[in-house]
């Protein structure tokens, strides 16, 4: 396996911090999104490139060990288990004959990574592949219902059904979707963390959703009917006579979503803020003050 330098592909230094790793990761994802970039070869092979060293540098640990292996940062925990393994080997050999052979380390060494056939215990042991890390940008309206998604994960297209409901910050598992396991051992894990953004008037709350709707003074006073636009719809909405500003309304059902529990829903919460007319003409001014009167007798 060629050496790939992921600092270079993301366009940073050793010595970027996580938040110099993620605006350059989002900058060039961008950029190279193939939806943004449709039957362009070059431009997929570079966002594949793109999340691979993103996965990788965004992880404290896996930046360790890529740092200090390189190439085989995969197998770092294989390199070091083999390590201490020896070194106890070496404490022993040392009280018992009171010396140490260098090759026994190499020899060692190759019989944990295919070499030669002494210590076959050690070449048959089975370890799990590396699990993966990914972030998927997704807007609030597009997990308002379930639906299925492309992401791009080393190299790889796999293909996720995205459940509707699901969170800001929420990381869901994909078993077996991560690194090959090591001598038929089982494969990694792909792990998701959700970053939605609210490209919504409603703020959202849970599964709950709040929405603030300019009610004029007329209707207020008065009373009728209004049309609100909810996440799924219009709907018509009785107003009680004499409502104060302020008054909170809640529409049952009419929220967000719950995640994995499919055909419930949380509520919508509708706040009005009564508008005061302006630009009065001559007549309304001479109707207001004929009603300041009555209320004053």
């Amino acid at each position: 396996m060629a050496f790939i330098d992921y600092y270079k592909i993301l366009g940073i230094d050793k010595n970027a911090t996580e938040k110099d790793i993620k605006k350059a990761y989002r900058k060039l994802a961008r950029k190279y999104h193939p939806d943004l970039n449709p039957n362009n070869k070059e431009a997929e092979k570079r966002f594949k490139e793109i999340n691979e060293a993103n996965e990788v540098l965004s992880n404290v640990e896996n930046r360790k060990k890529y740092d200090k292996y390189g190439k085989d940062w995969e197998h770092a925990e294989h390199f070091e288990k083999a390590e201490q393994e020896q070194q106890y080997r070496r404490s022993s050999q040392q009280q018992t004959s009171g010396g140490f052979n260098e090759s026994d380390y190499s020899a060692f060494f190759e019989s944990m990574f295919g070499g030669h056939a002494s210590n076959r215990r050690s070449n048959n042991i089975q370890f799990k592949g590396q699990d993966y890390n990914a972030e998927l940008q997704l807007n609030l309206t597009d997990v308002y219902t379930t639906h299925k998604r492309t992401l791009a994960v080393n190299g790889k297209n796999i293909r996720l059904t995205i459940p509707a409901g699901v969170k800001n910050g929420q990381t869901i598992k994909i078993k077996g979707y991560g690194g090959q396991g090591i001598n038929g051992g089982p494969n990694g894990d792909l792990h998701i963390k959700f970053s939605i953004i609210n490209n919504t008037p409603f703020k959202l709350d849970q599964d709950n959703l709040y929405k603030t709707i300019d009610l004029d003074l007329y209707k207020a006073i008065l009373g009728g009917d209004i049309t609100v636009e909810t996440f799924d719809g219009k709907v018509k909405l009785p107003v009680k006579p004499e409502t104060k500003n302020g008054t909170k309304v809640k529409l049952k059902g009419k929220g967000f979503p719950v995640y994995k529990k499919e055909g419930m829903f949380g509520d919508l919460f509708i706040t009005y803020e009564i508008k005061i007319p302006e630009n009065l003409s001559a007549k309304e001014k001479e109707l207001f003050n004929e009603l300041a009167k009555i209320r004053t007798l």
